[in-house]
């Protein structure tokens, strides 16, 4: 990592003059998880009226109704699941939309869950179910939140793993993150991959346990992001960076310490956010985990907000992945240009001028590279043969998983 320039002695220029906000008072979008602590933070705490902003949050109860309120201009902005944003700028389940990922919120702290029931009968590893997908009459049914969503991929990359299909072996579908554990409750579902804090509610309740966390397929992988429309961006640039500056504050102020990350575990709690139960929030939030299953750790991965904003720098190849895994599992018919794709999405040079205003560090280019769960490396350097690489694939299947987006 290294700083691009020097930290200037004024961070709020930005708000004088002609780099003042062109739309000062914003409606944001989030949806009830632990990884949107940031905009609940910027929002109520200060952060964004240092740069001229006023943030009304805007709770949203799925991730269908927040990206249908982003794109008739009801939000200026939201939270969004990375693969989200890629799915509308792609035409995926909606009217193809330029999208633009400003930063991202998050790495790491999701999770897939299964029922209690399934834990009674044995199945406690991705062998277990395997054997389970494989040889059982009825199909295991497992939700995720959002066809596009990184939940899916994740799900869908971690079964893969595992030797099952998802799209042949096992039932998905999807649930909205906060009725997961209702689900579990009435027998509709056998386990789901989600945000926090619905893992640990699941175990909390009795309901279910936690079969394998979304860092131990990805460590320190892409989640959560700042996204808007592209014409929004472009319309109101300083806006934009304004609530990068914002963000980027309160992210940095989260992962400062241990305090910090208390206090914002009980803000975010609330009802009005979160809404769920301190002591099922706060463990996962400071990366204490608990199965459900007799397994405690310190994760070495945990979620995390801002590691000195290498969680934040939107780099092309994180968006690359999620179009890779689209192509994989038949949600693209044909290979698009994908570092062109990324390109358009990914406002690099604007995150750039926010994080050098506030002396963050910048890595020097915009791909990064990681070795995932099943021991292949990605790097972003050949999104084509990494896309057609993988031994199980819906590259010749004709059905799309979008119908229900």
């Amino acid at each position: 990592m290294q700083t691009d320039t020097p930290k200037q002695s004024d961070p709020l220029a930005w708000v004088a003059g002609n780099d003042a906000p062109e739309k000062p008072v914003l409606n944001i979008g989030f949806m009830p998880l632990t990884d949107s602590a940031s905009l609940i933070v910027a929002a109520t705490q200060g952060f964004a009226q240092q740069y001229g902003l006023s943030i009304n949050l805007k709770r949203q109860n799925s991730w269908a109704s927040l990206r249908d309120r982003l794109l008739s201009g009801e939000l200026d902005a939201a939270q969004g699941l990375y693969g989200l944003a890629y799915g509308i700028h792609l035409g995926l389940g909606c009217p193809a939309t330029p999208m633009a990922v400003l930063m991202g919120l998050n790495q790491n702290g999701q999770s897939i869950n299964l029922s209690r029931a399934m834990l009674e009968t044995g199945v406690t590893s991705g062998e277990a179910l395997a054997r389970k997908a494989h040889h059982d009459g009825a199909k295991l049914r497992l939700a995720q939140t959002f066809p596009t969503g990184t939940h899916a991929m994740w799900l869908y990359y971690w079964l893969a793993a595992h030797g099952v299909h998802p799209l042949r072996d096992v039932e998905t579908l999807v649930v909205p993150p906060s009725q997961m554990v209702e689900h579990l409750r009435a027998g509709r579902i056998d386990g789901f991959c989600a945000g926090e804090p619905w893992g640990a509610c699941a175990i909390a309740e009795g309901m279910g346990f936690t079969l394998a966390t979304s860092q131990s397929i990805w460590p320190d992988h892409p989640e959560k992001v700042l996204c808007t429309t592209a014409a929004f961006a472009e319309q109101y640039p300083n806006t934009a960076r304004a609530l990068v500056m914002a963000l980027l504050d309160a992210s940095r102020f989260i992962d400062e310490n241990a305090a910090n990350r208390a206090g914002t575990a009980q803000l975010i709690s609330a009802s009005e956010y979160v809404d769920a139960p301190l002591g099922a929030l706060l463990p996962r939030f400071q990366g204490e985990y608990d199965d459900g299953n007799g397994r405690v750790w310190q994760d070495s991965h945990p979620l995390r907000f801002h590691a000195g904003g290498a969680v934040n720098q939107p780099y092309l190849s994180d968006g690359i992945w999620f179009m890779t895994q689209f192509r994989r599992w038949g949600l693209l018919r044909h290979d698009p240009d994908y570092l062109a794709v990324a390109r358009q999405v990914q406002q690099t040079g604007l995150y750039h001028e926010a994080a050098s205003a506030l002396g963050i560090a910048t890595a020097p280019g915009d791909m990064r590279s990681a070795c995932l769960m099943d021991g292949i490396d990605w790097d972003g350097s050949n999104p084509h043969d990494y896309a057609h690489g993988f031994k199980l694939h819906a590259l010749s299947d004709d059905k799309t998983l979008c119908e229900s987006c």
